[in-house]
């Protein structure tokens, strides 16, 4: 019911910004709470962001709060990842990702995902 599309990754020095883009398909993606994960090279996914259904209510991961913001247009399918101050430690793939269900209040771990995109790489230097 739900497909998702990052784009935005790419290769940029500590301290640069960038935004993710998730775009999604399906009547019912204003339903879903949506969030970011991320998978660094040789570790285990893990939770970055979320934002819930209405966009009233979002969470982050104690490592990216003050850097990164999450934000969704419900209107046009997409949610983003605003990334400011990056770290090489934020060096990962990224990915979007849907609750299992409409209206979810939570989507801090793998195990709440029910649909996932295809990840963009983000590379940090220095």
């Amino acid at each position: 019911q739900v497909q998702l599309v990052e784009s935005g990754g790419g290769l940029v020095q500590a301290g640069d910004s960038l935004r993710l883009s998730c775009a999604a398909s399906g009547r019912t993606f204003s339903t879903f709470m949506m969030g970011w994960f991320r998978q660094p090279p040789g570790k285990e996914r893990e939770f970055v962001a979320a934002i819930s259904w209405s966009g009233g209510n979002t969470d982050y991961a104690d490592s990216v709060k003050g850097r990164f913001a999450i934000s969704r247009d419900n209107t046009n399918n997409t949610v983003y990842l605003q990334m400011n101050n990056l770290k090489p430690e934020d060096t990962a793939v990224y990915y979007c990702a849907a609750g299992r269900r409409p209206y979810s209040t939570v989507l801090m771990s793998t195990h709440l995902v029910g649909y996932w995109g295809q990840g963009t790489q983000v590379t940090v230097s220095s």
